[in-house]
């Protein structure tokens, strides 16, 4: 298929590329499933040592057999792009077509599952440390959607401790995060201009704590021992459901009904905020695709709509509420919004998602259009949450910010 360029539409795309801080763009209805991972299995945000493989799977769903193609630029911590050309951190060239792809096999829905791997035999890598997003556009040189994604180096030790909250008043309900950076290959001039830590909870970049700047410094080591800002909301477990099987009982599924595609009706959920914390193990956020009885679940797991409902207190009747996770990219959109069925009493929703093992959450939007994440779940020190610190490094004079190293924690082992 003959790829047609309309120079019009990359000249209307380029503010959002060249001023501000770049965002990543949503996928349409008919993309769905993506999967952005390094060597890990379940997708999550991609966090990846400079080198190592990437890999990006997505599905469309419009049997189209459509051409896609995908670009890769370089940004700065503070996602603005940075000064590099393409030539000084990419080996090869992008702006190629997505060859691999494959067909369902023996679905209800029809899809083309499509598969990006770098280093490629075009785009045979990337040399630079720091900030990327990855574009996905069409044949039309329109944008379909963006990921963003990181590479590090280790070049910087990084230590990540989970303490209680030191204000007394959110000790049962808050989360602190304590760094110690070192490097045996950099030394720390001037820290609070040159670096910048990023601390990201459950891999969801939206509710990260963004430029922490050193509170003090031992020798070469940077420490953050601060009492509120490195702090997040504990929030309570995931919750979770599994539908490997579309025809037999699954984790946390109440009944299926087969339309034209299966339909999964989950257990209604509760309002768990004000309760006491109950430990249940879970993947924070993330989500894996599997499918009992197929030798590549990839192509043969099949579309699913997942009926979501909830149970609202008298305090959450009229609210914006969202069931959202990593299979959304933690994204607040129409398709993930809940809506009030007055014969049930609950919220509900239905999302089409591809078989798996999945964890979500209730989340609720303000009236000031601020996100409350415990408003629905609670808030407990006891919660498992994963904390990851991204270390970022330039050095006086530099032309980028290099992601020196990466390290991370659970609050499992939370200590006083």
């Amino acid at each position: 298929m003959t790829r047609i360029h309309k120079y019009f539409l990359l000249i209307a795309f380029i503010p959002c590329l060249f001023f501000g801080q770049a965002v990543e763009v949503a996928p349409p209805d008919y993309i769905k499933t993506i999967i952005f991972t390094g060597e890990t299995p379940e997708s999550q945000l991609p966090i990846i040592k400079l080198g190592d493989r990437i890999a990006l799977g997505f599905d469309a769903l419009n049997g189209n057999e459509e051409d896609f193609y995908y670009k890769i630029e370089h940004y700065d911590y503070d996602w603005t792009p940075s000064n590099l050309t393409k030539a000084e951190y990419m080996n090869g060239y992008d702006n190629q077509r997505i060859r691999n792809y494959e067909n369902s096999f023996n679905t209800y829905q029809i899809y083309s599952h499509y598969n990006l791997i770098i280093p490629n035999d075009r785009t045979r890598g990337l040399k630079k440390s720091g900030n990327y997003m990855i574009h996905i556009y069409n044949e039309y040189d329109e944008i379909v959607f963006s990921r963003k994604f990181m590479l590090y180096e280790n070049s910087a030790n990084v230590g990540v401790f989970i303490r209680k909250a030191r204000d007394v008043k959110y000790l049962d309900e808050k989360q602190t995060v304590d760094i110690n950076i070192s490097s045996s290959s950099i030394m720390f001039n001037n820290p609070t201009e040159t670096v910048k830590a990023l601390i990201i909870q459950n891999n969801n970049l939206n509710t990260a704590i963004s430029n922490v700047k050193p509170q003090y410094t031992l020798g070469n080591e940077l420490i953050y021992k601060y009492t509120s800002e490195t702090t997040f909301w504990g929030g309570n477990e995931y919750l979770s459901f599994e539908n490997k099987d579309v025809k037999g009982a699954n984790v946390a599924i109440e009944h299926i009904q087969l339309d034209d595609l299966y339909n999964n009706y989950l257990f209604t959920d509760v309002v768990r905020a004000n309760k006491p914390y109950t430990y249940n193990p879970d993947i924070n956020g993330n989500f894996v695709i599997n499918a009992l009885y197929t030798e590549k679940p990839w192509i043969e797991a099949d579309y699913v709509w997942i009926h979501f409902s909830l149970l609202p207190t008298p305090e959450l009747l009229n609210k914006s509420i969202y069931v959202y996770g990593n299979f959304n990219n933690y994204e607040l959109t129409q398709t993930n919004k809940m809506y009030f069925n007055e014969a049930r009493g609950v919220y509900e929703v239905p999302i089409l998602l591809k078989q798996g093992f999945y964890s979500y959450k209730y989340v609720l939007v303000d009236e000031n259009n601020q996100l409350q994440e415990g408003a629905i779940s609670g808030n407990h020190d006891e919660t498992e949450n994963n904390y990851k610190v991204l270390v970022y490094y330039r050095d006086l004079g530099a032309r980028y910010d290099r992601l020196i190293g990466v390290g991370e924690s659970s609050s499992i082992d939370i200590t006083n």
